[in-house]
């Protein structure tokens, strides 16, 4: 990924990756707006970077979501597979009136009620996998907590049956995890997306035919006015679920174990007061940025932000890891700190797409933090800081490949040390 605006950058370089801050900083100060290719955008994007900048993306409309709002006509290629249409068709790929219609239809079933009422379910599952990570002293924290416990809160919530759940990750795993060139990204997301939409597919038949009290089934039978999802919309929206409760949360715990354990004095004083979980979540949120940033969006018209003109249909990112960390917004920015107030990140984003699985990746991490930090005083890092690796895959989410730990000293001596997933 290259520029000829100011300065070159590889967001994409495993030394950026595994710290981008830094390079947000100098974008920030002198390529705030910057043109770049490849890294999965499909061609050329402006990136941007300060926080008033990425607020307009989200928000004005100026910018679009559905590149088919953009005045010229004409639907999906004809010769685009089902799976890529289905996802081209989801709430975060449209705009109003048709965003309104799913979202109207989803509310009926995905409900502030609904979650609420999963907190004891999710701290019974929280307790269950430290019950099984104690006795092992030393484990990797992603695969035996971060990674567990949304995935079989969303897996419960979906109606994924038990035995199936494995494979229901293997196939997040890879669509996650697909190679970074555009070419072989393109083609390993096709087979990846149709061996996903396949399966869900089949998911959803079962839940018609054997309706239960769960999320699809709710999906399913939700109704606004007598309009119902298509097939294909509800495809999608069951999709767009699984990575809105699951994949955010991965990396919110993940990542937020990593920055308390490298703050010490903010892990001793969430210790100390577990009733600052709340706020904490949402900085670990603001300075971890487990969504590194939003959908693309698109040009309507010109469209100027610090002193550069996008054109109109050009596609726009807005960096939420960097406008998280925007120095004029955030008072030390750089600084982890988790009684921050106020705290007005963009983490989910804004606006009509901000994201559906907020509340339930918030209440999850606040049941993790506490449980783990509360549990475990004598929690570490196994290996040196410098070994910890990064997910590479997809552009737009930012999680450890491993968090290799020791929970506490009572039984380490016998233990192996867990290794790092390179």
């Amino acid at each position: 990924m290259t520029t000829d605006t100011i300065f070159s950058v590889d967001l994409a370089d495993p030394a950026i990756h595994a710290n981008p801050y830094p390079t947000y900083a100098r974008m920030r100060r002198e390529a705030p707006v910057m043109e770049v290719k490849g890294r999965g955008y499909m061609g050329k994007a402006w990136l941007v970077t300060r926080y008033n900048d990425v607020l307009a993306v989200l928000k004005d409309p100026r910018f679009v979501n559905d590149r088919r709002n953009l005045g010229e006509g004409g639907d999906l290629p004809w010769w685009m597979p089902r799976a890529m249409r289905v996802m081209s068709n989801t709430m975060v790929s449209l705009d109003d009136p048709a965003h309104a219609r799913l979202k109207s239809l989803v509310h009926k079933a995905f409900t502030p009620r609904m979650i609420e009422g999963l907190a004891g379910r999710v701290e019974r599952i929280a307790n269950e996998l430290l019950d099984r990570a104690e006795k092992k002293g030393a484990v990797d924290l992603v695969a035996e907590f971060a990674l567990p416990l949304p995935m079989t809160v969303i897996s419960e919530m979906l109606g994924v049956p038990e035995k199936e759940r494995p494979k229901f990750r293997h196939y997040i795993s890879n669509l996650l995890d697909a190679p970074p060139s555009n070419v072989a990204r393109l083609l390993t997301g096709i087979r990846n997306n149709r061996r996903m939409i396949g399966y869900l597919d089949k998911l959803i038949a079962h839940r018609r035919a054997n309706p239960d009290d769960g999320l699809i089934t709710a999906l399913v039978t939700a109704e606004q006015a007598g309009d119902r999802l298509t097939g294909d919309e509800l495809t999608g929206l069951v999709f767009l679920l699984l990575l809105a409760g699951h994949e955010t949360t991965v990396n919110l715990i993940g990542n937020g174990t990593l920055a308390l354990l490298e703050n010490p004095d903010q892990l001793a004083l969430l210790r100390s007061d577990p009733a600052l979980v709340k706020p904490a979540v949402e900085e670990l949120l603001r300075y971890t940025n487990p969504v590194e940033h939003g959908v693309m969006r698109f040009a309507r018209e010109d469209v100027e932000l610090s002193g550069v003109t996008i054109p109109k249909g050009d596609t726009v990112v807005g960096m939420l890891s960097s406008a998280n960390r925007d120095e004029t917004v955030f008072e030390n920015a750089e600084e982890l700190r988790i009684a921050r107030d106020p705290n007005r990140h963009l983490a989910f984003g804004i606006g009509m797409h901000f994201c559906l699985g907020a509340p339930l990746a918030r209440m999850e991490g606040a049941i993790a933090f506490n449980a783990l930090v509360q549990r475990f005083p004598d929690l570490r890092l196994a290996v040196a800081p410098k070994e910890i690796r990064w997910r590479s895959g997809a552009p737009n989410f930012r999680g450890l490949k491993a968090l290799p730990v020791h929970l506490g000293s009572g039984s380490l001596s016998t233990l192996a040390e867990p290794s790092i997933a390179r």
